[in-house]
């Protein structure tokens, strides 16, 4: 070979290799960025210095660049052996605002948003919360709610970010339709929903607003209405809801099919445990043989008989019913099944969320304690034990598999609530003009379920303060005992011609007798100072209570309680009958007796009825009543002490040996969204009398009538509305009564308020 074909030959080989260092990327520079090193963004390169330039590898580049969101334009360009990196970084948030919301706040949407201040602004970003703001307005309601984002730029790449809202009106459902129904009407179907039609006194409610949510209840609703009446072959085909073009209201429509109309068959009842007989389960059973078809009348035969085997110790009994369909003689035959399960017992009681309440206090509510046998009503009596405590917004038990098939875990779950009340009481009245109290009372003292209570009042004659405290299980036993002080001040000359300065204490217990029997004792003292109005020293009534006069009494209380709870009861009944006996020492002898009865009974939809009763007789022993030692109480829309007998010549409250009360109240639900807000509303019914003084036949000499005037035992009556509002400032009551029917001497009044906050 020829030196030059050497050459060339040598040449030829070296080329690929000079080709690949023309071609190689020898430096990376960074331009554009401001607060991001130019080491960060080499980072997300597909390419380093060194390696060959690749189209691909820019591209790849390019994507990991924008990918990361920080920055709004990138661009690559090379000038021989450099890569330029040119990039405009996204700016940085510096605030967030909203403009044009009302009915929804700042707070509510700020938790919608992912964008927050001091994070990188993307207009990506922007629209996805914005997004999440719609379908907020959405699901309140407002379907024509418009955002609109604006951008403000600030120096050093600093952006604030202003949502203009326009919320629109509400959205609300105009019409619904019904298609397919012929056994009942649209308006009966209507009923059986939980969305209703919009119409303007449903301010309060949100129930006439479009949900999608609800809507698909309401498909099952249909369902249960239907099967409750008969048809077991019902559907609904179709529920689709339209919104009309100015995006105000909604039109629903329901599509369904009826079916045929069926009857209960042949009735059986199977069990494979041996303690639960056939013969013990078939009284329960509701669906009887010949009747209409009723699908909740399974569901409560399987209710009761698992109560029944739950009161046996089979906490996870299995009871299945069994249907066989005949569609020719349009019969629903039915097996309950009641498969094999092991006797229970309980492993353990674990109780949860209790941050502030101690275990003890719960844990002694109990009606059954860890290595007891199962009890259904024991654990429901528990739960309603501990719900009638007050302390808790909820609290549910949940029976949890244990350490093996015959044991289980009571799992209860408790959310807690305020216990203490700083009450602030309002009132106007014509005799007492503006009335006012303050209160503090701590129900859950330390967690240790005491009540520590002080309150003062006043008005234009009255002050009042009382001091209590109470220790629900003295001793680590089931007795609850407590002391109270009390001192007051009432000024009863403008109606009744006396002033009575009274100071005291007492103390109590209370014990219970069976579940729900409890019997109280006390043992009170207190010293009365009364004293007259100049111009009344002829009222032979008021004569003989002048003076002072020191009461010691002893007294019980035997009560019945099984309302389901406290606070807000909705079911059960509470009955009081308390006797008090003066004369053990002291200057003052009498026997005070009263009852009381309140019944609440469940209707439909939280709808309750509430039917009260309230009576009281005092007689003096050896002696009559004195005119302070008498009843006063009186009913809505009569004023304090505007009911009963009074003296002819002054015409002052003389009180009543005897008085009795009645009220019937129905509590009415107001919807979901005043429920949401704890604003309940009632209508009443208050009916009463004060009656009966001693010496009510002497004569006035002076005009020859008798001294005594209104003093019938004939009922007064008035009738009301009432509101309460668990408002953030506290409970308010608000009652306007109109009276009825009324004695001649009576005096009434319309309005009271009472406000009260809690911490």
């Amino acid at each position: 070979m020829t030196v030059l074909s050497a050459l060339i030959c040598a040449g030829l080989a070296d080329a690929p290799a000079a080709s690949a260092q023309v071609n190689a990327i020898e430096a990376i520079e960074v331009k554009g960025n401001q607060r991001i090193e130019p080491d960060t963004v080499r980072s997300y390169l597909a390419v380093a210095p060194g390696d060959a330039y690749s189209a691909e590898k820019v591209d790849q580049s390019l994507k990991n660049l924008f990918d990361t969101g920080l920055f709004a334009d990138v661009t690559i360009t090379r000038s021989g052996d450099l890569l330029t990196i040119n990039v405009v970084e996204n700016p940085i948030i510096n605030r967030i605002a909203f403009e044009g919301n009302k009915k929804l706040d700042n707070e509510k949407l700020g938790k919608e948003l992912r964008l927050r201040p001091r994070v990188v602004y993307t207009r990506a970003k922007v629209r996805a919360d914005v997004q999440r703001m719609i379908e907020l307005y959405r699901r309140s309601g407002r379907f024509a709610a418009t955002i609109e984002p604006k951008v403000i730029q600030l120096p050093q790449n600093r952006v604030d970010i202003v949502f203009e809202i326009s919320e629109g009106p509400k959205t609300t459902v105009s019409k619904i339709n019904f298609i397919g129904n012929k056994e009942f009407s649209s308006g009966d179907l209507r009923g059986a929903l939980a969305t209703r039609e919009s119409r303007w006194w449903r301010f309060l409610t949100s129930d006439d607003t479009y949900d999608p949510d609800r809507l698909a209840y309401d498909r099952e609703q249909l369902r249960q209405y239907y099967l409750s009446k008969g048809y077991a072959d019902f559907r609904v085909n179709a529920a689709v809801a339209e919104l009309s073009p100015d995006l105000k209201d909604f039109y629903i429509a329901f599509t369904i099919e009826e079916g045929e109309i069926y009857d209960f068959g042949e009735i059986n009842v199977e069990s494979e445990i041996r303690d639960l007989d056939p013969a013990i389960l078939r009284p329960l059973v509701k669906t009887k043989q010949g009747k209409r078809y009723n699908a909740k009348l399974i569901d409560q035969t399987i209710e009761k008989m698992t109560e029944v085997a739950g009161d046996k110790g089979y906490a996870f009994v299995d009871i299945r019913p069994r249907v066989r369909r005949d569609k020719k003689g349009r019969l629903i035959n039915i097996t309950y099944r009641v498969s094999e399960a092991p006797r229970v017992y309980v492993e353990r009681i674990d109780i949860h969320g209790n941050a502030r309440t101690l275990d003890k206090v719960i844990r002694r509510e109990f009606r059954l304690s860890e290595g007891d046998a199962f009890n259904n009503s024991r654990i429901k009596r528990s739960r309603q034990r501990i719900k009638a405590l007050g302390f808790f917004k909820e609290a549910e038990i949940e029976q949890v598999a244990g350490s093996s098939p015959d044991r289980t875990v009571v799992d209860v779950q408790v959310q807690e609530q305020s216990t203490g009340e700083l009450s602030l009481n309002v009132g106007f009245s014509s005799i007492e003009n503006f009335i006012a109290g303050f209160g503090i009372t701590e129900r859950n003292l330390l967690g240790r379920g005491q009540t520590l209570r002080a309150n003062f009042s006043i008005s234009s004659i009255r002050t009042q303060i009382d001091l209590g405290f109470t220790e629900p299980y003295f001793m680590d036993r089931p007795i609850a005992a407590g002391a109270d002080l009390f001192a007051r001040s009432v000024d009863y000359r403008q109606y009744s011609s006396f002033l009575q300065k009274t100071v005291g204490g007492s103390l109590r217990a209370a014990f219970p007798i069976t579940e729900h029997w409890t019997m109280g004792v006390r043992y009170t003292i207190r010293q009365d100072q009364v004293e007259g109005r100049f111009d009344t020293a002829n009222n032979i009534y008021l004569a003989a209570a002048l003076g002072t006069f020191t009461t010691s009494s002893v007294g019980y209380s035997l009560i019945y309680d099984n309302v389901d709870d406290r606070m807000n009861p909705t079911s059960g009944r509470r009955f009081v009958l308390s006797q008090d006996i003066a004369g053990l020492g002291g200057t003052v002898s009498y026997v005070r007796s009263t009852a009381s009865l309140d019944q609440y009974i469940p209707l439909v939809d939280r709808w309750v009825l509430k039917l009260a009763g309230e009576g009281g007789y005092i007689r003096g022993l050896g002696e009559g009543v004195r005119l302070n030692d008498r009843f006063f109480n009186t009913v809505r829309g009569f004023e304090p002490r505007g009911v009963g007998p009074r003296d002819r010549p002054s015409t002052d409250s003389l009180g009543g040996n005897i008085y009795y009360t009645g009220t019937a109240e129905l509590l009415v639900p107001l919807g979901s969204a005043a429920n949401e807000l704890g604003l309940k509303s009632s209508i009443f019914l208050d009916v009463g009398a004060l009656y009966k003084v001693d010496d009510v036949n002497t004569i006035d000499p002076d005009t020859g009538f008798l001294r005594i005037i209104g003093d019938s035992n004939k009922p007064r009556v008035s009738i009301g509305v009432g509101f309460s509002w668990n408002s953030p400032f506290g409970p308010f009551r608000i009652d306007f009564a109109k009276a009825l029917m009324k004695s001649e001497f009576d005096k009434t009044e319309f309005f009271q308020f009472n406000i009260s906050n809690q911490f």
